[in-house]
């Protein structure tokens, strides 16, 4: 097998890769915090999905994938359903204000 490996000894198809998913990343952040999410439950699967793909972009660097997308779903869950949370604390009191 005939690999080319960049000079800090990781191959340019692993690079690409990482680039890829950190962009599928991105993108999905982006879409996440464009729409919002009106409630916990809303943010906590949102940011799982989120966090799995960034923590199996991150992880597949690492070489663990499946674990750092576990983490990755567990900590964007987290954050996810905290935000959420606020989210519809703030529409609540939005609408009984007026």
């Amino acid at each position: 097998m005939n690999r080319v490996l960049s000079t800090s000894g990781v191959s340019s198809r692993t690079v690409r890769g990482a680039k890829a998913i950190l962009a599928a990343a991105g993108l999905s952040a982006v879409a996440l915090t464009s729409t919002g999410c009106s409630n916990a439950g809303e943010g906590a699967l949102s940011g799982a999905g989120l966090g799995a793909l960034a923590g199996l972009g991150i992880g597949s660097l690492t070489g663990s994938a499946g674990g750092g997308a576990a983490i990755g779903a567990i900590a964007g869950g987290l954050g996810g359903a905290v935000l959420g949370d606020q989210n519809e604390r703030r529409e609540k009191s939005r609408s009984n204000d007026w």
